[in-house]
């Protein structure tokens, strides 16, 4: 029986990587029945310290001491410390994409008797779990047919599956919308209440920590700089939050554009698509808008509300069927059916999923960086490597990339550097209109405004650019112009910068 405060301590707990110590005598109180957010910059040491806790990295690759529910523990591995009552929800989902979603709900913890399985018992059971996270699926339906956001709902599902007392949550809400997002911390709340289940939440969303964290502790450079206990009357502000995790004040999240948009550059009329697996299913239907020359668009909308499969279905076609309408450039119709006519017209597409469709995270930053176009640093189809180590010197410089050097595997980047290398990969194509399709996702504020800084300085030079944000706070800080989105529907256009988050709403709920 744990007679303490505390349902976890970490005590002077150290990580060192080679080269690079990454934890630096850190230290972790979680009290019990509590929701503690860890916040911090990329590379403060967040995971890592979350890692340590759910025996990814084990005991004897670290130093310092657990104490979890009144005993200090040494976990070998992950089963260990779920044994112990700990779940961890990683960034990177851990799901079986050709299995159903009941099935990855009790995967490795299956619903047998004498090693048969129970379908039906599976079933209801994961029925259970999924309407407590508002997830209206069939349970059958295989985890690769679902977007992100319901994935990560499976993901988090299969925890809640388990007799957990502690739950660890690595950017919960990275791939949610609104809605959902509000939906889980609604979720992480009942735990609390009903059940006494403890949280550990990451995130880069200051509004979610300020909104439901009962306290927050701030990791800086891999070292502990404060814990702060949030009084529910009064609250916490996000400056306050920001102040810690970057040691100074931040007065101003988006960086101010003097913008002065030209004549109209991308002009996309009457967008008509269909499911590329349900020819009856229409995604988008009869979508009109136009960017103009150093202009930010934003596209605000919910999940499932066709953003992303708007630009994807822009971009050479790449999703849906039986697609009409007609696109301009320049007042001139062109003809978009494959990604490299779209990049020959001068479009580039930042996906949503920098990891799985935006960067080859096993080769090197000089090579992510020139691979959308190749022909430009070749001479008679031969890459000249002289040419292809400047042009990616170049931009690493130019974006602030923080690598040791080009040479460094993309997937040992921050998420940061990562989205800034899939940025330049897509500038190096020459581009002039630039479709951002949530291109912050799952990064701290501080590279947050780097990034930002580069969409204002590519609108400054004369791009059109698409903005495709869940935040709303980006979407109005960053915009020149904000359509909404609905059901595949354009459903109003309001000013940037001046509108407000209910504004947005009332568009997308008067649909």
């Amino acid at each position: 029986m744990n007679d303490s405060a505390y349902l976890l301590e970490m005590k002077n707990i150290t990580k060192t990587f080679p080269g690079v110590k990454a934890l630096d005598n850190v230290n972790l109180q979680i009290k019990q029945r509590e929701i503690h957010a860890l916040v911090g910059e990329n590379g403060a040491g967040k995971s890592t310290l979350m890692k340590i806790l759910s025996g990814v990295h084990p005991y004897g690759t670290y130093s310092g001491d657990i104490v979890f529910n009144g005993q200090v523990c040494a976990f070998p591995d992950i089963q260990h410390s779920e044994k112990m009552g700990i779940a961890i929800i990683h960034q990177e989902l851990a799901l079986s994409p050709y299995l159903s979603i009941a099935e990855n709900i009790f995967l490795g913890h299956e619903k047998a008797k004498r090693f048969v399985i129970n379908w039906d018992k599976t079933r209801e059971e994961a029925l259970v779990y999924m309407r407590r996270l508002g997830l209206d699926e069939n349970p059958n339906t295989p985890v690769n047919k679902l977007g992100v956001g319901k994935r990560q709902l499976v993901e988090i599902a299969k925890a809640l599956a388990k007799d957990i007392k502690l739950l660890i949550l690595d950017e919960p809400t990275a791939a949610l919308n609104e809605k959902d997002s509000e939906n889980l911390l609604q979720l992480l709340h009942e735990l609390k209440e009903r059940h006494g289940i403890s949280s550990a939440l990451i995130t880069h969303k200051l509004n979610e920590v300020a909104e439901i964290a009962d306290s927050i502790t701030v990791l800086r450079d891999g070292k502990t700089i404060e814990t702060l206990e949030v009084d529910k009357k009064t609250g916490i502000s996000e400056e306050r939050i920001i102040k810690g995790m970057v040691g100074r004040e931040m007065t101003d999240r988006f960086p101010r554009r003097n913008a002065v948009p030209g004549g109209v550059i991308f002009e996309v009329k009457n967008w008509t698509i269909y499911h590329p697996e349900n020819p009856g299913r229409k995604m988008l239907d009869d979508v009109n808008f136009y960017i103009r020359a150093g202009e930010v668009v934003g596209l605000a909308g919910l999940m499932g509300a066709g953003r992303t499969e708007l630009a994807t279905s822009l971009f050479g076609k790449f999703y849906g069927k039986s697609i009409s309408g007609r696109i301009f450039i320049d007042g001139a119709e062109v003809s978009l059916n494959s990604i490299p006519k779209s990049i020959e017209h001068g479009i580039a597409y930042v996906t949503e999923d920098r990891k799985e469709y935006g960067l080859v995270l096993i080769e090197d930053v000089k090579r992510n960086i020139t691979l959308a176009k190749l022909k430009k640093i070749a001479n008679r189809n031969v890459i000249d490597e002289r040419r292809e180590v400047q042009e990616s010197e170049g931009f690493r410089k130019k974006l602030n990339i923080k690598t040791p050097s080009i040479l460094q595997l993309a997937g040992n980047l921050s998420g940061g550097n990562q989205q800034k290398v899939v940025l330049a990969k897509w500038i190096f194509t020459d581009p002039r209109i630039l479709i951002l399709d949530e291109p912050t996702r799952g990064i701290d504020v501080g590279a947050k405004y780097e990034i930002y800084t580069i969409i204002n300085m590519l609108a400054g030079a004369g791009m059109a650019c698409l903005l495709i944000s869940s935040e709303m706070p980006e979407i109005i800080g960053m915009s020149d112009r904000i359509y909404v989105m609905s059901e595949g529907r354009i459903t109003g256009e309001l000013p940037g910068r001046t509108t407000t988050q209910e504004e947005i709403m009332g568009h997308i709920i008067q649909s």
